[in-house]
């Protein structure tokens, strides 16, 4: 009976050990200077790709320098590459129909344009949105393409698909420079652009472009991908077959 009870109390301390160890492993691998911001950085963007880290005002100050060299080093969009890569499998599959009603959605800013020259103004989204400011650069008419999406576009008008393009930007102030920046940087032959107007006005994303999907659907439309680098181009009704999220860790729209 003794020796019974002594194995039972060995076993108790070598299970507390045990646990108290590991526990000072997982303190010391997130906290340890070898992890550093680098490290948080990495974590901290798939949080928010994954959806995980909502409703971010700005990015961490320690990620300055990391969000740059992600954005500007290759990293960007040799991900956006991988994601297209995905889009153009799934639609080897589908068999375009010749009644003319097969779409895909694409978002305008930092999907198929980008603003990362402005964003590089506010440092890689470390400092507060700047809306007067966005609109000034955006009616400058100068965003350039990304280059994967330029490609993904071109591919999907070629297959017969009709390529609708939704955007939160509002027509009235930046309808003419939009749609002459889109064509300047090779986004021709889209069936059409629908922009905010006065009957969206205080609507938030998701509502909005529920709203506006839900009209192509009445109109026929079989919506068979959506793509997007917000969630909020992805969440909501009428979504589509499939979304693809394009990476953008530089500021968060709701």
């Amino acid at each position: 009976m003794a020796a019974r009870v002594l194995e039972l109390i060995v076993f108790l301390i070598l299970v507390a050990f045990s646990r108290k160890i590991c526990s000072r492993k997982f303190f010391w691998a997130f906290n340890h200077p070898a992890y550093g911001s680098a490290g948080y950085f990495l974590s901290w963007r798939l949080a928010v790709e994954a959806n995980n880290v909502r409703a971010w005002r700005m990015v961490p100050s320690q990620c300055l320098r990391h969000v740059e060299d992600y954005m500007t080093g290759g990293q960007y969009e040799r991900d956006i590459e991988l994601i297209v890569d995905q889009i153009a499998e799934y639609i080897e599959g589908i068999n375009v129909s010749e009644d003319g009603l097969d779409a895909w959605i694409l978002d305008v800013d930092d999907t198929c344009i980008s603003n990362l020259f402005y964003y590089r103004g506010r440092r890689y989204g470390c400092d507060p949105f700047d809306g007067p400011g966005f609109v000034a650069w955006a009616l400058r008419g100068e965003c350039p393409a990304i280059p994967p999406v330029l490609r993904l576009f071109q591919r999907l008008i070629e297959a017969g698909f009709k390529v609708i393009l939704v955007t939160g930007r509002d027509k009235a102030s930046l309808g003419e420079v939009t749609i002459a920046n889109l064509q300047s940087q090779g986004f021709d032959g889209y069936e059409r652009l629908i922009m905010r107007t006065r009957e969206y006005g205080g609507k938030g994303a998701v509502a909005y472009k529920s709203a506006v999907r839900k009209l192509l659907v009445e109109e026929g439309y079989r919506i068979w991908g959506n793509v997007g680098d917000q969630w909020s181009d992805l969440q909501g009704e009428f979504v589509g077959n499939r979304t693809f999220k394009i990476p953008n860790p530089l500021y968060f729209v709701s």
